[in-house]
């Protein structure tokens, strides 16, 4: 296994897997739009404070974590946006090989936490807990949709 930093340089691998992953269960995501799909990996991986990472086994890319790095008020952070393990390699240590990776690298940058999001009914939640994550007490994410005239 390979690991390293990657870039919009990677999109075409990024999407590939991307795609892959998140296209199917337990997501599910219509990702149809592909010029959508490219426009978010960009968002990702190509602003002045994204910071991704690739984990390859051989030439191809098997896994990705991408966010931004946040100065916040406790130090600063990797807020990850996405992370994922090809679908065919998961539940065989390669995700907590992965972010064990990630945190020894993010700690050279001198980030002091990670910070994401994910579902509770989806396997990625007992994921993040085993390798460490706690749910953040009394904190609530919202959301709402926004009605905009058809371009």
């Amino acid at each position: 296994m390979t690991f390293k930093r990657i870039g919009p340089e990677e999109a075409a691998a990024i999407r590939e897997l991307f795609f892959s992953v998140f296209t199917n269960a337990p997501w599910n995501d219509d990702w149809s739009d592909g010029t959508q799909l490219d426009l978010y990996l960009r968002d990702l991986t190509g602003q002045s404070n994204s910071l991704a990472y690739g984990l390859y086994e051989g030439e191809k890319l098997i896994g990705v974590s991408m966010g931004n790095i946040k100065h916040w008020y406790t130090g600063v952070e990797y807020c990850i946006d996405e992370f994922c393990i090809l679908t065919e390699k998961q539940s065989q240590g390669l995700g907590t090989f992965f972010l064990q990776e990630i945190e020894k690298e993010i700690g050279k940058l001198g980030i002091t936490q990670m910070y994401l999001q994910t579902e509770a009914t989806v396997p990625a939640y007992h994921f993040y807990r085993k390798n460490g994550f706690t749910e953040m007490e009394g904190h609530i994410s919202f959301f709402k949709r926004i009605s905009c005239p058809k371009k």
